[in-house]
């Protein structure tokens, strides 16, 4: 087993980016499940210790990172800059993103009440997000969401981690209709008589085009 893990170490540390867990299946002859077991008995061993690195997972991949503990030390060996912390706007755009995704500037600027487009340029900077597609509706706006550098950013594993999700437009729950328009869902409810709009079925803004 441990030369297993140390296979798998050094599997992660060449790579420098992160590995599919398929991939370290396949180049040390092991079924899915056993490999995970030993990424998360390195994972924990990591943390446990204190070491300078540590191991993340991100949805179905796993990469060597520094500790954050250890950034400060880092920064300074290396002459790195801080990077900027988020402003206010673009953590609201991205909030709304992250639980609306894929979704499209115009339904970001609607729930904001304000022109979106540079916070969004900013973050598709910093690749915290990225386009997905386009929504299938008259001039086909672009579809945005978020990558897996927002899930490292935040120290998140995959989506599912989100926190329950934040009332961002004040007055209730928005979506987008099948003509590309953001609708209130309570008001929705009033019209069509859905007795209340999580009991509805409605669609998602569109489909992913990767």
């Amino acid at each position: 087993m441990r030369e297993i893990e140390a296979a798998a170490e050094g599997i992660l540390f060449a790579s420098g980016e992160p590995v599919h867990v398929d991939r370290i299946c396949l180049a040390l002859e092991l079924d899915r499940p056993t490999a995970e077991r030993v990424l998360q008995r390195l994972m924990d061993y990591y943390a446990y210790e204190r070491r300078g690195i540590r191991l993340l997972r991100i949805e179905d991949s796993w990469q060597l990172c520094s500790a954050p503990d250890y950034a400060g030390a880092i920064r300074r060996a290396f002459e790195i800059r801080k990077p900027a912390k988020l402003s206010q706007p673009a953590l609201e755009v991205l909030t709304i993103i992250a639980y609306n995704q894929p979704t499209t500037r115009a339904y970001v600027d609607q729930i904001r009440g304000v022109d979106s487009a540079y916070t969004i340029g900013l973050l598709l900077e910093r690749k915290l997000i990225e386009e997905c597609g386009r929504l299938q509706v008259p001039g086909r706006p672009r579809l945005y969401r978020t990558t897996k550098q927002f899930l490292r950013a935040f120290h998140l594993t995959s989506l599912e981690d989100l926190p329950e999700p934040p009332d961002i437009g004040g007055e209730g729950q928005m979506r987008l209709n099948d003509s590309g328009e953001v609708v209130d869902l309570a008001e929705e409810a009033e019209i069509t008589g859905v007795d209340s709009p999580e009991n509805a079925d409605f669609p998602k803004a569109g489909t992913e085009e990767m």
